[in-house]
């Protein structure tokens, strides 16, 4: 049996050399490249070729989605599969869209990786269990949060700061891209959130899909 190659996208090299020893206990796999970050990945990717790529979407230099983009420009046939912490819908919108083979939360067990390792190596797609369920709840108990547009409801300000949020930045980082205060930003969020009837943050993600705002272009 041919053994799956596998190369390990992650900036955190305990988690890298975890996933490793995993991996290559497994008698179908091999590791055959590891890297910390999106451009040095693509590097080792277009190098090494391997079957599988699995690869965490928060990383410095060039992060996950970003690496996903420009390895789809150069038209590369590895499969990918995101590991990752962030169960934000924002992101797997993204890299769905992007048409990667498989989501799996870093909470999930060890056999679940070795699982989906094996499936998008063998050309199918694998969902994390935890995300189809957060999905369906959105889906099968939206409440009132049918698609609406929120032009003359919230400010243009407003609109803004409440988008990034439902993308998964916190207030701090909407702070830091927006260039105004933390305490400016939960000032937006909280009249925005009043004026749009939304009292938490599922519920900001149910009308942020039912509005298209987490679609991201290819």
């Amino acid at each position: 049996m041919n053994p799956i190659f596998v190369l390990l996208v992650d900036d955190h090299q305990i988690v890298r050399q975890g996933l490793k020893l995993l991996i290559d206990a497994q008698p179908d796999m091999e590791v055959i490249g590891e890297a910390s970050n999106g451009k040095d990945a693509i590097a080792a990717i277009l190098e090494s070729s391997p079957h599988v790529v699995v690869f965490d979407i928060s990383m410095p230099e060039m992060n996950g989605i970003e690496m996903v983009k420009e390895l789809l420009r150069l038209e590369n046939e590895s499969r990918l599969l995101a590991l990752t912490a962030n169960s934000d819908r924002c992101y797997l919108n993204a890299l769905v869209q992007l048409k990667i083979s498989g989501y799996l939360l870093k909470r999930s067990a060890a056999t679940d990786l070795i699982a989906a390792i094996r499936k998008v190596a063998n050309d199918e797609n694998f969902l994390d269990m935890g995300i189809v369920r957060d999905f369906a709840e959105g889906v099968f108990h939206p409440k009132r949060l049918a698609a609406a547009t929120v032009g003359g409801v919230v400010s243009e300000r407003e609109e803004e700061v409440i988008r990034l949020i439902a993308c998964g930045f916190s207030n701090k980082e909407v702070a830091a891209k927006l260039e105004i205060s933390v305490k400016t930003i939960e000032t937006h969020k909280a009249r925005a959130m009043a004026k749009l009837q939304l009292s938490s943050r599922s519920e900001l993600l149910r009308f942020a899909v039912a509005n298209r705002w987490l679609e991201f272009d290819r």
